[in-house]
């Protein structure tokens, strides 16, 4: 059965050429496209040469969006002792101990990022199950393991995020809001580009960047081209 494609989207598409944009292009013809009814987020999907079935071709880890990601996001903090106030005072939004490892247990995810101290790393471990799936568990790649609660608390707040490729290479990444200027969405998308080329896996050959497409959430897929954005110099892109 074909899938039904709305008048609006149909509309959407019609304005998107089968061809490389420049990334600038790229972002303005996004906003243009982001005609929903809510606030949409710009996404970015990236396909990279690499095969995260082996572990030296497996690619996890942060960013830190200079312009934001435009949402609010909301900090869980599993801590111990003086950490609990160290947390709650950099504005954490839930903080706790072995009872919030049994609230969450419970079925509680009122939080859209779990930060925990070493210490209590062991308890947090049979959460794996629940968190695992929804790209919650705490990791020290994804900068969420540590005692310096308070420094993660306020990068997350202010735009930091955790990515990955998933098992056939792709990464998925927000990086901003339909409603940011064209500009500011280079400069957050530039960051990304970055990081992803500075974390290249040492087990990846030949061709690392195969295609990146943007889009905003209702929007149709809009493809970058790739070789414009890396040869972008960041005072260009600022």
């Amino acid at each position: 059965m074909t899938k039904k494609v709305s008048r609006r989207l149909q509309g959407l598409l019609e304005k998107v050429e089968d061809s490389d944009y420049s990334p600038l292009d790229a972002l303005s013809l996004l906003k243009e496209t982001a005609t929903a009814k809510f606030s949409e987020s710009a996404e970015a999907h990236i396909r990279l040469g690499i095969d995260p079935k082996y572990t030296d071709q497996q690619l996890r880890t942060t960013v830190a969006l200079p312009k934001g990601t435009g949402q609010i996001v909301r900090v869980a903090v599993i801590a111990r002792g003086e950490k609990v106030t160290e947390a709650s005072n950099a504005g954490a939004d839930i903080v706790g101990s072995e009872e919030l490892i049994e609230q969450i247990q419970k079925g509680m995810m009122d939080f859209d990022k779990l930060i925990a101290t070493p210490d209590v790393m062991p308890q947090v471990a049979r959460l794996g199950k629940l968190l695992g799936p929804r790209g919650l568990m705490p990791s020290p790649k994804g900068g969420t393991v540590t005692f310096d609660v308070a420094s993660a608390i306020a990068e997350f707040k202010a735009g930091k995020l955790e990515f990955r490729a998933d098992r056939t290479g792709i990464v998925h990444v927000i990086f901003g809001k339909a409603s940011f200027s064209p500009e500011d969405l280079l400069v957050n998308l530039k960051a990304l580009q970055e990081t992803i080329d500075r974390n290249r896996p040492s087990g990846a050959k030949g061709r690392y960047w195969r295609t990146m497409y943007v889009s905003a959430t209702m929007g149709p897929s809009i493809k970058v081209d790739v070789n414009a954005l890396r040869d972008l110099k960041l005072s260009e892109a600022a």
